[in-house]
């Protein structure tokens, strides 16, 4: 019964991983930690502890891969909406047009900066700094402040905004391909984050399997469940501490 209550428990842990992207929205965010706090009741107090911050762990490592997830993508979106920009201005395109144009094949915020770029253009207002404004909360600041220095040099001197948005690719693409490099280096002290996080769990299954009894040990006790709640804890400060490591290697 116990080990049935824990594994109950654990599943209160990663219930949050498994909710449906489009169903989060109807889900209350304390739903999951307080289901997995009342599963781990069934076990003992140390238990509901450790479910309910492994569940509100799940439930920050999700949207910060969320987040991630959809700034890559408005990255790379940008490259290729840059690209689109002096494509359309070298086919002899007017620049608001050719700004439209590369609004649809951007994303996010990073899409919807260029399309108020685009409208700026064409009431006669200044898109640099309609760009340059967006550029704060954006994940590819650096290529609409490229963007606007483009616009605002080459409406007062008369320049090709063609080859400056050419120069402004080439140098987003180069940025890019230099992320993905480095992304892929640093998925191996990722990988070896996660498995050092999981030696625990694995260290307290050997123990079982040899007969020691540790779930009693740390479900049951005192000077366990102590040990349990700041064995996660440390756990997971790690976890966040490399994260923190790695989010900084990367430009």
């Amino acid at each position: 019964m116990i080990l049935l209550a824990a594994v109950l428990a654990g599943l209160g842990g990663v219930v949050a991983v498994g909710l449906p992207r489009g169903g989060a929205r109807s889900v209350p965010p304390w739903l999951p930690p307080a289901a997995a706090v009342v599963l781990g009741l069934l076990v003992s107090v140390p238990a509901a502890l450790v479910a309910g911050l492994l569940t509100l762990a799940s439930l920050r490592a999700r949207r910060a891969r969320a987040a991630a997830a959809a700034a890559e993508a408005e990255r790379s979106g940008a490259v290729e909406a840059v690209s689109a920009l002096a494509s359309e201005l070298r086919a002899g395109r007017a620049p608001a047009e050719a700004l439209g144009v590369a609004a649809g094949v951007a994303e996010g915020g990073f899409a919807a900066a260029v399309a108020g770029a685009s409208r700026a253009l064409q009431v006669g207002a200044d898109p640099a700094r309609v760009l340059r404004q967006a550029a704060e909360t954006s994940a590819a600041g650096t290529a609409l402040r490229g963007l606007a220095a483009c616009l605002q040099v080459c409406a007062g001197s008369g320049g090709s905004l063609a080859r400056a948005t050419e120069t402004v690719a080439e140098a987003l693409r180069a940025e890019h391909e230099q992320r993905l490099a480095v992304e892929a280096e640093l998925a191996g002290p990722r990988a070896t984050a996660l498995l050092l996080a999981s030696l625990p769990v694995a260290g307290t299954l050997l123990a079982a399997g040899l007969g020691a009894r540790p779930l009693h040990v740390l479900l049951a006790t005192t000077a366990g469940g102590a040990c349990l709640v700041l064995g996660v804890l440390l756990d997971l400060a790690g976890l966040w501490w490399t994260d923190r490591l790695v989010r900084r290697a990367v430009p």
